[in-house]
């Protein structure tokens, strides 16, 4: 049954309707798709047809259980390549799913579903991924839990480091599986981070565990190995402990962590009696 809110169009005795799928990934990639067998222009946006994208049943309900839908045969799509998906490239991504009128694409369209993209499952030619709806928020913690390293991500706004004096301009020359080696050395990038400016990884960001010269020890393998020298982005991490951010970054008053707090191991650190 219709709402009597939704637009005439929508109550018509015949509709001509079309899915339509807005997909924003975390690297400013904005991309459109419509379950029509033609292109269509909404609100600024070209979605392209691909007819064989349907999402599963949508079901809406007062719970705070997150929503999930199928998005089946999505792969298909050139805008969505599974190497890309492999890659996490879709992880987080904002997904707005409405309905328009194909016939007059300039209508408000109806909005059914919108939210982010949870951790997407491969399934052959299509995928599966969970929509985590704005109930989502409702999950974090209503106050931080205590902790003796810091909270904070190193230039957030807790923080406050300047990164810009923090951050470096270098060249990947080779990759051994989780190994990067440099074309020349840069400072402080143990538990920082390097972001592919160049080649199949290109917008992608890999965690530095650990540094020695000009050799960084990557979190996980990058999804594509590079074909020759690619620029990179270098950011300078921290081990969040409080001597680093006393000494290194002259930055104690904005510590958040509590480094003298006793903690659950108290009563283990001197024998009994």
């Amino acid at each position: 049954m219709v709402m009597s809110s939704a637009p005439d169009w929508l109550r018509a005795e015949l509709v001509t309707l079309a899915w339509c799928w807005r997909l924003s990934r975390r690297d400013g990639v904005v991309i459109g798709l419509t379950s029509h067998d033609r292109d269509l222009a909404v609100g600024g946006l070209l979605y392209r047809a691909a007819p064989g994208m349907k999402p599963s049943a949508l079901e809406t309900s007062d719970s705070l259980d997150a929503a999930t839908m199928d998005l089946e045969g999505a792969v298909t799509s050139a805008a969505i390549a599974a190497r890309d998906i492999d890659a996490g490239r879709w992880d987080g991504a904002e997904l707005e799913l409405f309905v328009t009128d194909w016939s007059a694409p300039g209508a408000a369209p109806v909005t059914v579903a919108r939210g982010s993209l949870g951790a997407i499952e491969r399934r052959g030619a299509a995928f599966a991924a969970e929509l985590q709806g704005v109930t989502r928020l409702l999950d974090r913690p209503v106050c931080p839990a205590t902790s003796p390293s810091c909270r904070a991500t190193l230039g957030d706004r807790a923080c406050r480091v300047d990164l810009a004096p923090r951050t470096h301009m270098r060249r990947v020359t080779a990759v051994d599986g989780r190994t990067a080696t440099l074309d020349t050395p840069a400072p402080g990038m143990a538990f920082g981070e390097l972001l592919w400016l160049e080649g199949g990884n290109c917008g992608l960001a890999s965690p530095v565990i650990a540094a020695e010269g000009a050799l960084l020890q990557l979190a996980d393998v990058p999804s594509f190995a590079p074909a020759g020298p690619v620029r990179v982005r270098l950011t300078e991490g921290c081990d969040k402990q409080l001597a680093t951010c006393r000494d290194r970054f002259a930055n104690a008053a904005n510590f958040r962590g509590e480094a003298h707090l006793p903690g659950n191991d108290l009563l283990t650190r001197y024998p009994g009696g």
